[in-house]
């Protein structure tokens, strides 16, 4: 599905979102170990990251950067405190993934209706086709 490269530049993009309020809190780390376990990234070539985006690799598949960008959602909202710089940032980032900013807004907006602001996958598979299409 990625190559090595690919989920090293996810798991970095990750981690620079979530320092976008200053500081990676423990919570989001936890939630980026899990992913980087998911995608079969040890702890310590995570540790390793530069964090400075200079290993960006921009995502081919639409529907992984729509993946990627529901992961960005998820890790704003897991310490449940979600500040302008991460809305902001948020939006960079969909944008530099090529992501419609109508479906960036809607997704954003329509978390809220949602417990601990966790839009569910066909929701917002739902929300990108709709701009799409």
């Amino acid at each position: 599905m990625y190559s090595k490269d690919e989920k090293l530049s996810l798991l970095s993009e990750m981690l620079l979102f979530a320092m976008a309020d200053g500081e990676i809190k423990e919570e989001e780390y936890d939630f980026i170990l899990a992913i980087a376990s998911q995608l079969g990234v040890s702890k310590i070539e995570l540790d390793n990251l530069p964090l400075n985006g200079d290993n960006y690799k921009p995502i081919k598949s639409e529907s992984q950067r729509i993946l990627q960008f529901h992961r960005l959602v998820l890790l704003m909202n897991v310490d449940q405190m979600m500040s302008q710089s991460e809305v902001y940032k948020i939006k960079e980032m969909g944008l530099k993934m090529g992501l419609r900013a109508e479906a960036i807004d809607t997704v954003l907006k329509e978390m809220h209706q949602y417990p601990n602001k966790v839009i569910p996958p066909q929701e917002l598979i739902k929300i990108f086709t709709r701009f799409y299409n």
